[in-house]
Formats: structure tokens, sequence, C-alpha cells
């Protein structure tokens, strides 16, 4: 059974590329998303769709060269929510050509011309109703959320409602907060800004996140695992991985991840800035100024500061499992 064909939310969703949507508002320099405005406060230009595609390839090396880490078998209906540039279901659709592979998101700025089995739409995952009946997919992809909405947990309820008996969740997630082992990255000053200024830009968008409207979870990623068991997901499981700030890594694969995620840092930095600080009241010439500093944190080689990826997987039990 596809998508529902009747009722008001799907009525308004089947007009997702008219003007109304693909209106883009400019604020900045930069492009957001129209559909439900504001919901999202990072950009969905060009600029960040092809850092959005680099980030995409820089976390397949990380979790050496997959796409997913679950058990699929002959998978029909896949979803990814919040498909941005829509290269991981492109991606997806060689692999299970059988399967209706849809991405959503609150921008239709995916390719028009895609494989057979790929689809995208218009769609904001935090509504209360989804296009679809419950019980529908057999795997549910979920990732860079880190910021995108108000409780995650929500969404892993309505993932779990959509997912058939047995079928997966997988999240794939970057926290965002700087960490080193080996005592070169300064400590983080609680009273005030501190000497390594990625700290302070992670502890501004903490706070920011709740001065926008509606407020967002900022650092979700460390939480995906205990939310998923208590949503009733089973066999859930996690994988961490260390991902290098910039090249600082003597392994020759971990400074290539490194070097490519410095580009990813220092190209996302403006977009992941200016909506987040300007809630807090700053200028856009201070936050620029700001950023200087916050540059010069991440290409430096001298502190081995790295961020965790987390890759966390849970599986809708079968009827009678929930017990067992």
């Amino acid at each position: 059974m596809g998508p529902k064909s009747s009722g008001r939310r799907r009525e308004c969703d089947t007009q997702s590329l008219t003007a109304s949507v693909t209106d883009y508002p400019i604020e900045n320099g930069r492009r957001y998303h129209r559909y439900h405005e504001g919901a999202y406060p990072y950009p969905n230009d060009e600029q960040e769709l092809d850092r959005l595609d680099m980030q995409h390839h820089m976390f397949r090396m990380v979790m050496e060269d997959k796409l997913y880490n679950v058990p699929l078998d002959d998978p029909k209906e896949l979803l990814d929510i919040g498909t941005g540039s829509g290269i991981w279901p492109i991606e997806m659709a060689p692999l299970f050509p059988n399967a209706a592979i849809t991405g959503t998101d609150l921008s239709p700025v995916q390719p028009t011309e895609v494989p057979e089995n790929v689809h995208f739409l218009v769609d904001d995952a935090t509504e209360d109703e989804w296009l679809w009946d419950q019980d529908h997919f057999d795997y549910i992809h979920i990732g860079n959320m880190t910021g995108a909405m108000s409780s995650f947990k929500k969404l892993l309820q309505q993932t779990f409602k959509h997912l058939k008996a047995g079928a997966y969740v997988e999240c794939q997630e970057l926290d965002p907060k700087p960490k080193c082992d080996d005592d070169t990255m300064p400590p983080e000053n609680p009273d005030g800004f501190s000497k390594f200024a990625l700290h302070d830009w992670f502890d501004l968008n903490m706070r920011s996140s709740q001065e926008l409207e509606p407020s967002r979870q900022f650092r979700i990623a460390p939480r995906i695992e205990r939310w998923m068991k208590e949503v009733g997901f089973v066999d859930v499981e996690q994988r961490l991985f260390k991902v290098p700030m910039n090249g600082w890594p003597t392994d020759e694969h971990l400074k290539t991840i490194g070097t490519w995620n410095e580009r990813n840092l220092l190209d996302a930095l403006s977009g992941w800035s200016y909506k987040p600080f300007l809630a807090l009241g700053w200028s856009k010439a201070e936050i620029e100024v700001f950023l200087v500093d916050v540059r010069k944190a991440i290409q430096n080689q001298t502190i081995h500061a790295y961020m965790d990826f987390y890759v966390v997987m849970g599986r809708k039990p079968l009827p009678g499992e929930e017990t067992s």
C-alpha cells in the first residue's frame, strides 16, 4: 500500500512543488525552506547541498563505505527522513531495485532525474499524522537531525508506528561536541569564553536552541540509544566512530577523514551559526568576527580534537515479543 491518497495533509503535500513552496526566502545571503517556514534553521541553497553531498561521502568513509548497517532482506518500502540533497536514496536504489525508496524533506531541492524506484516528497516528519498507514515500512533511515526539531524522541515514536513488525530504524548522527583524548585541547570555561573557540560555539548553539521558536534539540546523538529503548525498539545497538576535526592523525585513513571533516565544518559554519546566534541577539557582524576564531580552532592541528559519529539501530518487535 502506498501513501494515503485522502486527507487534508495529503492534499496539501501533493502541491509541494507550487510557487508557494519553492519561493524560498533569502536571509543573510543564504536560502531557506518555504514549506513550514522557520521549522528548520539551516540553509537549503546549492552551497549547503554540495556540503551535504560531501558530508555523505565522508560518513561512508567512516562506516567503511556502508550506506546502512542493519540486515535487509529484499525490502519493499524504504524511507529516508530529512533526505536533503537526496543522495542516500539515489545510492540505495541500485542495491535494492525491487524496493520503493522515498525521501522526505521540507525542501524540494532533490534532482528530478532519479532511478525509477526513488521518489521525493515535501513533508514534515514532526507532524502528528504521516502520509502512510502504520506498519508500512521495512526500513527507515534518519540522519543529520542535530538542531532540526524539538523532540527527536517523538520522531522515533512515529517511526515505530510506521515500521512493520521486525523492521529496522537506523540513525546516523554526528555529535557536535568537540572531544580530545590526549589533553591537547584547552578545557571549557563555564564562566566565559574559552581558549578554544569551538567550545564556545557549541555552548552558544546549546543556548540558542532554547531561544529559537520553536525550540530545538541541538545535542541528540548521545541520547538516541536510550530514546529508542524507551520507545519500544529491541535489539538496540550503538556503534561509535571518531571523526577527527582536521588532518592531525598519523593514521592515513583517519587523516583523510579528518581532512574531509575540516572542509565540511568550515563550509557549514556560517549556515549553522546565523539563525541560532541571531536568536541570541547577536548581529551578523558580531557573528562573523566570532567565527574567525572558530575557524582557527577547527584548523589547529596541534589540538587533537574529534567528534563522535553515532550509528544507532533498533528493531520493532514481532507480535508477542515485547513481553518475551
